[in-house]
């Protein structure tokens, strides 16, 4: 058996050339022995190559039709952890040629180092070098900052195919959505909610024809960040529909019952109905939060107190320094503060305890 036994290499293919066969080469000598090669729909003509992969050794999973990238992923992590036992991680590798023999083994001894724990390696490359194509540079730094603004994960490169994954990671990588390129992006976003530790390692920057192959798209993996954002968006749009309707109604029949506070109690009942909706949608729709009810409950009820409480302090204090009209005052106000509440939601009232 091989030194590196324990550990599965998983190299998913569409239409390869002889850069794979030249890569499974190279690790069968350095000595890893359970090689998973996944030909994804590949056209006929390419069949003699996977034939190749086979005689060498590797295990062949095929795809009848080209299913993408993520479902490849997704199919070879699920016959590792079924037919591999003993294997204590994977790692993802491109077979164009990108990733080295020198950094797969890199991340091999890290995972060797971490086995029994949930963590997921990333081989970064460094954008900052001479010949990185502007497509990629750009691409790469853009997500990585929206990345870190929404979802707290401060990483150096998103687009990444070198990757390891222990085995007590592995099973929750095979529910997350994506059956393409964007499950890659995907995996990222959800190690917070999987409690998966993110550990980066440099690799060398090796660009193909410029990168031509590459599927990354900054606006679409950028959009999959803000995904949540939006979701909260919605979540308070329509909360502020439910208490403007609310309000007119109960204000409506309280008006000619006599009431003489009818503004007052119409203004507490919808804002208290509305809120619960609010905390509800934000907690099962926008945070998937698995945090109790009760202790959620509490947190968001002191978060709408303080926020309301700010509110009106920084808006009386902006009007006097600015003279602004005050709507306008606490436009700006409510809008920094609806910000803010999205950051505290997220990372303290529903984030269940974590860290």
């Amino acid at each position: 058996m091989g030194k590196y036994k324990n550990i599965s290499i998983i190299i998913p293919s569409l239409n390869p050339d002889e850069k794979m066969i030249k890569l499974i080469k190279e690790l069968k000598e350095a000595g890893y022995d359970n090689l998973v090669v996944i030909n994804d729909g590949s056209s006929k003509e390419y069949d003699g190559f996977f034939q190749q992969a086979q005689e060498l050794g590797c295990q062949i999973l095929k795809h009848y039709i080209n299913m993408g990238k993520g479902r490849a992923l997704k199919n070879a992590f699920n016959y590792v952890l079924n037919e591999y036992p003993e294997v204590c991680g994977v790692i993802t590798a491109d077979s164009d040629g990108q990733h080295s023999l020198k950094d797969i083994t890199q991340c091999a001894e890290l995972l060797l180092k971490e086995q029994g724990t949930k963590k997921l390696f990333l081989g970064s490359r460094n954008f900052d070098a001479a010949g990185i194509p502007a497509r990629s540079r750009f691409g790469n730094k853009m997500t990585c900052k929206v990345l870190s603004a929404f979802c707290g994960i401060k990483i150096s490169d998103t687009q990444t195919g070198l990757r390891g994954v222990t085995r007590e990671a592995l099973a929750y990588m095979l529910d997350l959505n994506g059956e393409r390129y964007e499950y890659e992006m995907n995996m990222i976003i959800e190690t917070k909610e999987k409690d998966i530790t993110i550990e980066e390692f440099p690799i060398e920057t090796i660009y193909i024809d410029d990168n031509a192959s590459s599927h990354f798209n900054p606006i679409v993996d950028s959009y999959k960040i803000y995904k949540q954002f939006f979701k909260y968006i919605f979540a308070s749009l329509s909360s502020f529909v439910i208490d403007m309707a609310l309000f007119a109604l109960l204000s409506s029949i309280l008006k000619d019952k006599g009431v003489a506070a009818y503004i007052i109690i119409s203004t507490y009942g919808a804002r208290f109905v509305s809120s619960i909706y609010n905390f509800l949608i934000n907690k099962k729709v926008v945070f998937k939060s698995d945090a109790s009810i009760l202790s959620a409950g509490i947190k968001y009820a002191i978060l709408c107190v303080i926020q309301g409480t700010l509110s009106g302090i920084l808006v009386n204090g902006l009007f006097g320094l600015t003279h602004i009209p005050e709507v306008i005052c606490k436009m700006i106000i409510d809008t920094l503060l609806f910000f803010a509440s999205f950051f505290i939601q997220k990372n303290l009232v529903f984030n269940g305890g974590k860290k």
